[in-house]
């Protein structure tokens, strides 16, 4: 099939240089915070509803687009639109459920040891000015 997918991520960062990290109950490892974008729906909405779906943060000014990722492993035709989130606010904490296990703020050098390699790749590309990779 020649489906082309995208999906969002959100790099979020707190006023301590932490970042959020999200565990799912489907899938090993800790993950930034996003999911698929929708037929028709913008990728800016995608990446608000996802974050607020998952962690309950609502963006509350423009998001950085860090990086377009190809993520062919995970399925042919995939792609992951990375943004760096700075301006936000968190309300609410969404209770544990079968999607989202686990959820916290993490500083880089106390980062889970579960932490996927994707993420951690992407994590030395923006703040670490490691060479960015074209696939995730």
């Amino acid at each position: 099939t020649d489906l082309v997918t995208l999906g969002v991520q959100g790099l979020v960062v707190d006023e301590n240089s932490r970042i959020l990290l999200v565990r799912h109950g489907y899938r090993p490892g800790w993950h930034f915070p996003g999911g698929g974008v929708e037929h028709k729906e913008k990728v800016e909405y995608a990446l608000s509803r996802e974050l607020d779906e998952e962690a309950g943060v609502i963006v509350s000014g423009p998001a950085r687009l860090f990086g377009i990722y190809t993520n062919f492993e995970a399925f042919p035709g995939d792609h992951v639109a990375l943004f760096v989130v700075e301006r936000w606010r968190q309300d609410r904490l969404p209770k544990p459920n079968a999607e989202i296990a686990e959820q916290g703020f993490f500083a880089l050098d106390q980062l889970p040891q579960s932490t996927t390699a994707g993420t951690k790749r992407r994590l030395d590309e923006v703040f670490s000015n490691v060479a960015r990779s074209s696939a995730w």
